[in-house]
């Protein structure tokens, strides 16, 4: 990732991504009454209901973290 993710950890990364995959399915989910989640993991509820948790941790960890974007290494 470049911009403002390049001095983001790893783990500051992936839970950004999460978070923006969480927010895009509620949009999706708002505008258009269409679950992006449920699409993709049709297969299995397991990874579905994974997903979601994962997600929900993700804004967690954003929320409790501040947000440290650019805050690390330079």
């Amino acid at each position: 990732m470049k911009g403002l993710c390049k001095h983001m950890s790893p783990l500051d990364q992936v839970a950004l991504v999460l978070v923006v995959v969480g927010a895009l399915n509620w949009g999706l989910i708002g505008i258009f009454d269409w679950n992006l989640v449920s699409w993709l993991f049709a297969f299995s509820a397991v990874v579905e209901r994974v997903v979601y948790i994962l997600v929900g941790l993700a804004a967690v960890y954003v929320a409790v973290s501040g947000c440290s974007a650019g805050k690390g290494k330079k």
